[in-house]
């Protein structure tokens, strides 16, 4: 029998960091991690869980998209509410902190416009800083594959958030 109470203790921390990080606010990172648990019972009844850790940072991170999807097609608007820590680049300015937050609302917006397999393995590796093989071995998918879908995401983004890029290195509020 699963301990789930040692499950939730151990990995509930790092699980709601991550949907937080995606989601950009404490009651949907809450709803995305709850169904994160669920999800991963339903999993387990049928399956044996070899990597909980594993299953559940894929599970968090699908449905933390999920809900950015949700977000954008109920409220037809721009996505996002709080700082995303860690995913503005090397050339982030952060004398400016609200074109930063700006630009992580249109990044969240964005994400939510890839295909799921694509937002996965694009937030798998720059959210979670998992490894090309490590992802492979999650979505039991080739390297190429990760490979090809984390460049058809990286393609996608740079068409979408274009405009955001140059309105932000030229100083200017998007």
């Amino acid at each position: 029998m699963t301990d789930w109470q040692a499950i939730v203790t151990e990995h509930g921390p790092r699980l709601w960091r991550t949907a937080y990080r995606l989601v950009g606010n404490e009651a949907d990172a809450a709803d995305a991690v709850q169904e994160t648990f669920l999800s991963a019972l339903d999993y387990s009844r049928g399956r044996t869980v070899r990597d909980w850790n594993a299953l559940l940072v894929r599970l968090a991170t699908h449905r933390s998209l999920d809900l950015l999807r949700r977000r954008r097609r109920s409220e037809g608007r721009a996505i996002g509410l709080d700082d995303w820590s860690g995913v503005a680049g090397d050339e982030a300015d952060p004398s400016h902190p609200s074109i930063n937050g700006e630009l992580t609302d249109r990044l969240r917006t964005a994400l939510a416009h890839l295909p799921v397999r694509q937002a996965e393995v694009f937030c798998l590796r720059a959210v979670q800083e998992l490894s090309y093989r490590q992802i492979a071995a999650e979505l039991d998918v080739s390297l190429p594959a990760v490979a090809v879908m984390l460049h058809r995401a990286r393609r996608t983004l740079r068409r979408l958030l274009k405009n955001d890029v140059e309105l932000h290195r030229r100083g200017l509020t998007p």
